[in-house]
């Protein structure tokens, strides 16, 4: 593999870093926004920076995941990571044109799969690593929501007692805190798909060894990226998870962010690959029901949970097509 082609695919991992941010924005900051706590420009801002803060906070293990537990790294090579890539940037740019909040993380899931079984059939995937992110694709949003849910019950009880204005200025400052956590939990999980892309590629080219630390460079170009994208934010996509799925109040929105801060620093820690798409909607969606099963739009929640069946197949049809036309082509 010449330098330039490492470079190039390095850049375009960044790339899809930096979509990551911008195509995700909206699940730290579409609740904070909606319910009128923070000016968008602030609450993009705030993102940002809690993004690449999560650099020092959490260990690789997501990374590592990524890296070496999703396809065999025996079969990689510059062809395989550009299908990986050019699949998941292709699902992405689609659904943010559509506003449709879809997962970044299981596109690129889903082109590592399509690349690595256009390449070398089933046997190039690692059951137990594809088994466990898959799994959570439908546990994240569950856990979210019976989170957000629980913790709309717990604040009525806790608070009975108050106004509901002292109540609402009480959430609007809690809430500060609950997105701060959430885009933390965001840029510790979502960064680390890439730095595991970016360390599968170097350890396929041979500059670094598959037993050795991930280059600190990887990692803070990584985190720099996603928060780069996060900055210019996914405003289509704030509208529609802040408002088109329920009406929140300040003290919805910090019961959901809550909620889905606590799965993502769960699963950041367990080293498991969660969207925080589906994790932040399961939680919207828990505060929604949790006042009555009407107060949700379910009818737009179907449609984001057909988005996300739709993502790890797309993705990986797109990445075994690009595959193909880097092998034959370029």
């Amino acid at each position: 593999m010449s330098f330039g082609v490492l470079a190039f695919l390095v850049a375009l991992a960044l790339a899809f870093d930096f979509m990551n941010g911008f195509h995700d924005a909206a699940n730290a900051i579409a609740t904070v926004v909606s319910t009128r706590v923070l000016k968008p420009y602030q609450a993009v801002m705030m993102a940002t920076v809690f993004n690449f803060v999560a650099i020092w906070v959490f260990q690789l293990k997501v990374a590592a995941l990524v890296g070496k537990g999703t396809i065999d790294p025996s079969i990689v090579d510059h062809y395989v990571v550009f299908g990986a890539l050019v699949g998941a940037i292709a699902w992405n740019v689609i659904t943010w044109y559509y506003g449709i909040p879809s997962s970044s993380s299981h596109a690129l899931i889903g082109g590592l799969i399509g690349a690595a079984l256009a390449k070398a059939g089933p046997g190039a995937l690692i059951s137990a690593g594809i088994i466990k992110t898959v799994m959570f694709i439908v546990i994240s949003p569950l856990v979210g929501m019976l989170l957000g849910g629980l913790l709309m019950l717990l604040i009525g009880w806790m608070f009975r007692t108050h106004t509901p204005r002292r109540v609402e200025n009480w959430s609007r400052r809690l809430q500060l805190v609950s997105a701060s956590a959430y885009a933390l939990g965001h840029g510790g999980n979502d960064a680390q798909k890439t730095i595991g892309i970016i360390w599968m590629l170097l350890i396929a080219a041979g500059v670094t060894g598959k037993d050795e630390h991930v280059p600190y460079w990887v990692v803070f170009s990584c985190y720099s990226a996603i928060g780069l994208g996060t900055a210019f934010g996914g405003w289509r996509i704030i509208r529609l998870m802040g408002q088109k799925i329920t009406k929140l109040s300040p003290v919805g929105g910090f019961a959901a962010q809550t909620a889905g801060a606590v799965m993502l620093f769960t699963a950041t820690s367990l080293g498991i690959p969660v969207s925080t798409t589906h994790t932040i909607t399961g939680a919207i969606v828990g505060v929604g029901a949790n006042r009555k099963l009407s107060a949700v739009r379910w009818g737009v929640a179907g449609t984001i949970v057909w988005a996300w069946v739709f993502t790890i197949p797309c993705s990986a049809l797109i990445a075994a097509i690009c595959w193909w036309l880097g092998v034959h082509i370029f």
